[in-house]
């Protein structure tokens, strides 16, 4: 990720220097302004970002101006007998400043007069938009960049002229700054452009935080900002922040290459740490506790030099310490907490609630997320010290790992000499770690500002078709993951295409998504040796190959055709389809037309025709996972392949005689998958529409005694069939969970699965019982999944007693 300013919203009062340096002002003349009490203040905010950034891209023009210098003096040379560069080399590594700097002298003429003769009612999101437009010129330069530095290193070594030019380019200073120029170098000045992008982006961010939304500049920023994003997702991937610290050993440069927070395994505790690879040594730091308003400091923990780290083995994993996973149910039970807090938050604020409160809410709504953050995650990331000493990092997700490994191994190829920092060093080294940083907030949503996306909610609906890139043939399968609450979560696997290198999967899957940002597809190559499998502590030896993420624009996405797309990957390219269906969409209930079926028929018609007392259907798709899933790794939780699915909902509707053939030779997820659906596409849940209420008033009771007589009255009041199927259903949801420690679905985990598919009303019903549908985590689904976990916590309920037994319940429902 390209270095972020910490200050994006400097006034221009401060000097311009203080800007480039990065060093963490706060803006003092904006301090006082509150801007969500009035338009007004909002507007002089606009007025300070837009004054800061103006400063800012004074000294950007300047930067670009002092590369173009000497590329005419240079190009004149290139066709003279004694040339400098060849006319190719100039061109490469000058390539596209000119159109870089053109655009931004062009935006800088515009916007220079508008702020300066100010105006509140001014517009200017066309010249933002106009510049969001023309990012195409900095794709070219960033996939340029690369063979720019690379061929301006070339020169420097073969030509002692052009080193002296590379070494000191002359920048101008700011019109009303004492220093005339500054000394830099070239390498530095043609990282420029790479950073510009960031600093755009969050004056962007800035300028609509306090553009008010009816003011005719709004929608144009916004869609600069959509753009500058999307543009920037897409390049992050592939650039190192080239940020100076302090020299290494041998004299060069020491730059940051990669920062983040992760959970350290120190002790026997999980304690967040914030990591720094710098390109000769790892650092693991923690922040210092500070009294309020004192600038922040980082304590190190540890450092291990680049060419002392290694990673152990798998074999050397083995006799490592075994990880304590905490068990799904407390990790659901706490997301649980943090979302109903969140509807309380948004509660107080709707009712204008004392901002006291609010506060409190969201003090315990931190903790709640720091716990969940640091309890999450366990997979586990181990480094050795050559020198004897181990660290233990956990991850939520094998990316991060790989991720984390592969920057290090890319390090590790250069010529690295072993060290001691001396405590004199180590101080300046982690003192510059808080200038440097690139992540600056710990992941939590507390930390994010009220008009940040809330991500998606709902079904992200995911075809994997093909991939081409792989070098020999392999054994090949993709993951698909989407981050929730923080972290990222596996939710889909293709089937593993055998020995190919240009495998077809076209597998859909429906994901479903919870306050989700992004997606993320890891491929993979399977490891068939026996002697690797079966290794307990999370640790995953399949070998990655590539992977991709890519941001979920909520415009984009939210289409009802398919869009296609292609993630590139270490040379590898996955293409994908994708369309999402928000949940409202998806649970509508719709009862089908076609009578003879099974699908969105009323489940009293089925068993009738089929002279049964649980549908067929329940009964085959049960029978296939007890026999071959239930010690499948997310069995319920990890989507099927939608066209398998859709198949087998094809032959069940036409009763067709070869369903047992297809089922036995179906992929376990699919047929999960089938199950689930067949319960979501009744046309009225399970548990009925008519009982709905009573369900929610009933999971509410605080009494025990009242609520089981409740509950055991509401499960009487079902209709024979329905009641019969739940229970058929109950109990084999029961046996799954018995196997939780080998297929990691616990009772909640599958409450939270099949709570709202047995429960959500039918569209006509919800409208007086649902809170926003934009919610899944609204207060109704966490009482639909509380429900099922309810009569799944119970001990075994028999229809016959439960008919028999009318207890003492009498009130009609």
């Amino acid at each position: 990720m390209p270095y972020i300013d910490e200050s994006p919203t400097m006034s221009p009062q401060l000097s311009a220097r203080g800007q480039e340096s990065g060093d963490g002002v706060s803006p003092t003349p904006t301090d006082g302004l509150n801007t969500g009490v009035d338009a007004g203040k909002g507007l002089e905010m606009r007025k300070l970002v837009l004054s800061g950034f103006l400063a800012s891209e004074e000294i950007y023009i300047n930067q670009l101006e002092a590369l173009l210098l000497p590329m005419k003096p240079l190009k004149a040379t290139a066709t003279t007998s004694q040339p400098v560069l060849t006319l190719q080399q100039i061109e490469t590594i000058f390539y596209k400043i000119q159109d870089i700097y053109e655009i931004h002298k062009e935006f800088y003429d515009n916007l220079c007069p508008k702020v300066q003769q100010w105006d509140s009612n001014i517009t200017m999101g066309h010249l933002f938009q106009k510049l969001a437009s023309q990012l195409g010129v900095y794709k070219a330069f960033v996939d340029n960049y690369k063979i720019a530095l690379e061929t301006a290193e070339k020169c420097s070594h073969s030509n002692n002229q052009f080193q002296k030019i590379s070494e000191e380019l002359k920048v101008k200073g700011p019109k009303d700054s004492k220093e005339s120029h500054t000394s830099v170098t070239m390498e530095a000045l043609l990282y420029k452009p790479i950073d510009r992008v960031t600093r755009s982006t969050l004056v962007l961010h800035d300028l609509l935080k306090h553009t008010p939304s009816d003011h005719p500049d709004y929608p144009l920023l916004q869609d600069a900002l959509r753009i500058s994003q999307n543009f920037l997702s897409s390049i992050n991937e592939d650039i190192d922040p080239r940020r100076t610290a302090v020299t290494t050993p041998k004299g060069e440069t020491r730059q940051l290459i990669k920062d983040g927070f992760l959970v350290e395994l120190s002790e026997g505790s999980r304690k967040l740490r914030h990591v720094f690879l710098f390109t000769d040594v790892l650092l693991c730091a923690k922040l210092k506790k500070t009294a309020v308003g004192k600038h922040q400091q980082y304590d190190c923990k540890w450092y291990v030099p680049l060419a002392d780290l290694v990673f152990p083995s798998l074999e050397e994993s083995e006799h490592c310490p075994q990880v304590h996973v905490i068990p799904d149910h407390e990790l659901e039970d706490m997301k649980m907490k943090i979302s109903a807090i969140k509807s309380e938050v948004q509660k107080e604020k709707a009712n204008k609630g004392q901002s006291r409160a609010i506060e409190r809410l969201k003090k315990k709504m931190f903790e709640n997320e720091f716990w969940l953050l640091l309890n999450s995650p366990a997979i586990p990331f181990r480094i050795h010290n050559r020198n004897g000493k181990s660290y233990l990092f956990l991850l939520s997700s094998d990316y991060e790992r790989s991720e984390w490994r592969e920057a290090i191994q890319k390090l590790q190829k250069k010529d690295l000499q072993a060290f001691v920092l001396s405590s004199v060093e180590l101080q300046v080294l982690t003192g510059s770690c808080f200038k440097l940083r690139t992540v600056h907030n710990i992941p939590v949503t507390s930390n994010k500002d009220d008009d940040e996306s809330p991500g998606l909610y709902g079904f992200l609906h995911v075809i994997v078709h093909s991939a081409k890139g792989f070098k020999q043939s392999a054994n090949l399968y993709c993951t698909l993951e989407v981050d929730s609450f923080g972290y990222f979560v596996s939710k889909a696997k293709t089937r593993v295409f055998r020995d190919t290198t240009e495998p077809q999967w076209n597998e859909e899957f429906e994901i479903e998504l919870e306050g989700s940002q992004s997606l993320r597809i890891l491929c993979y190559e399977k490891c068939y040796d026996k002697t690797k499998l079966n290794k307990d502590n999370n640790e995953i030896v399949d070998k990655i190959m590539g992977k991709g993420q890519i941001q979920l624009d909520p415009q984009a996405v939210q289409t009802k055709n398919w869009h296609m797309d292609v993630i590139e990957m270490n040379g590898i390219k996955v293409e994908f389809s994708m369309k999402f269906t928000s949940r409202d969409m998806s649970l509508k209930r719709t009862p089908s037309k076609k009578q003879t079926g099974v699908f969105g028929v009323k489940i009293s018609v089925v068993t009738k025709r089929e002279r049964s007392k649980v549908p067929y259907i329940v009964r085959q798709c049960i029978e296939e996972v007890e026999k071959r899933g239930i010690e499948e790794v997310g069995i319920y939780r990890i989507s099927g392949v939608a066209t398998d699915i859709q198949a087998l909902k094809a032959v069940f509707d036409a009763n067709n005689k070869d369903i047992l053939v297809m089922l036995s030779d179906m992929d376990i997820n699919a047929i999960a998958g089938t199950l689930k659906l067949y319960f979501r596409e009744l046309p009225e849940p399970l548990l009925t529409d008519r009982l709905y209420p009573a369900f929610m008033e009933g999971i509410a009771l605080s009494d025990p005694a009242a609520k089981e007589n409740c509950m055991m009255h509401l499960l009487r009041s079902l209709p024979d069939p329905n009641l019969i199927t739940f229970l058929f259903l109950l109990e084999h949801l029961k046996r799954v969970a018995e196997k939780e420690p080998i297929n990691k679905m616990s009772l909640h985990n599958l409450a939270t699965v099949f709570g709202p598919t047995l429960l959500r009303p039918s569209e006509g019903e919800s409208k007086g019982h649902l809170t926003l549908a934009s919610d899944i985590w609204s207060h109704d689904v966490m009482a639909q999944v509380q429900v099922l976990l309810y009569y799944l916590q119970h001990p075994p309920i028999s229809f016959t007693e439960l008919k028999r037994n009318t207890l003492y319940f009498s009130t009609d429902v």
